[in-house]
């Protein structure tokens, strides 16, 4: 089982690529190699397979014929970037999470194994008018050009699988949180920033109040419902390759007061309220009230609590913090 991990640098691809080292394991062969590959260089580890990074930027389809080998049989497609940025620069945008998507598939397509090919979306394809709550039969209406280009991602997700070129499947993510690192160009970056910051010693901002809703994931479900939905039978997916990841609505207000019961008055004290426009603008155009009926039935799962996020943190990220 060889394995590639496009976006292998950033923090989901990193700790995926620990989790199957930990196992050895994907889809119920042992795992041979690993590639985790990124703009820059990637960071590897020991591994009981082997391990290797690359540089692959996915919107030159040269380094993307180079970097996913013939003998490729699961694909993580975890590059993009992120939504303020996508919105900021909307060649940039359209360069990697669409061309540089499409361009992926399209290797893959003239692959001899029928890769697995597991695909992040987000809830960015949601927006507007779409009654609530929204499903994984709601239809797209996204409201920003990140929310676009991932649409039409999935799109070509669904196509390449019923054409019998990839075995596909994409999950509308959740935001995920409380993340580690520092904060980026996504506008959903305060949602980790607000609790990781404190969590360290240090003052936040929240652009948003303490009433603005959002749906939300830890790192670690996210991580066991990527492998999950990289395991699942093709069959049980049926002509719709696409779904949405379980996750909880909660609250800024509900997100501190859970932070505060795992760890006390300090951090909650360190947070500024500061209104942020530009932010409130793209975030409050994304849904909150979100069904995942379809995962849940197929076994993939959210955090039981926002507890647990912070709890998750404390454990896996602010050792390195």
């Amino acid at each position: 089982m060889n394995i590639l991990i496009l976006g292998g640098g950033g923090f989901l691809g990193q700790k995926l690529a620990q989790s199957l080292a930990r196992t050895g394991t994907l889809r119920g062969q042992d795992i041979t190699s690993l590639t985790l590959a990124d703009l820059q260089t990637p960071a590897v580890f020991g591994a009981p397979f082997d391990v290797r990074a690359v540089v692959c930027d996915i919107a030159d389809p040269n380094a993307v014929a180079q970097t996913v080998t013939d003998d490729t049989d699961v694909v993580f497609l975890l590059a993009a970037i992120v939504s303020s940025h996508a919105e900021e620069e909307f060649a940039t945008g359209m360069s990697i999470n669409l061309y540089g998507a499409a361009n992926v598939l399209e290797r893959c397509r003239a692959l001899p194994t029928l890769p697995v090919v597991v695909f992040s979306s987000s809830l960015a394809v949601y927006g507007g008018d779409v009654p609530n709550p929204v499903g994984d039969h709601s239809f797209l209406n996204p409201q920003t050009s990140y929310g676009t280009q991932k649409a039409i991602g999935e799109m070509l997700v669904n196509d390449y699988s019923r054409k019998g070129f990839i075995d596909g499947r994409a999950f509308r993510l959740p935001t995920i949180t409380v993340r580690p690192g520092k904060p980026n160009r996504a506008a959903s970056s305060f949602m980790s920033s607000v609790f990781r910051e404190p969590l360290n010693g240090q003052v936040a901002i929240c652009p948003v109040e303490p009433e603005f809703q959002h749906y939300y994931l830890s790192p670690r479900k996210c991580i066991e419902n990527l492998i999950k939905g990289a395991e699942l039978d093709e069959s049980d997916l049926g002509a719709n390759r696409v779904m949405q990841m379980p996750g909880r609505t909660w609250s800024i207000r509900q997100m501190i007061d859970a932070m505060t019961a795992v760890a006390g008055e300090t951090p909650g004290s360190l947070i500024r309220w500061e209104p942020q426009p530009e932010v409130k603008k793209i975030v409050s155009g994304w849904k909150h009230d979100i069904e995942a009926h379809r995962a849940e039935a197929l076994g993939l799962r959210a955090d039981a609590s926002f507890e647990d996020n912070i709890r998750y943190y404390l454990e896996d990220d602010q050792p390195a913090a």
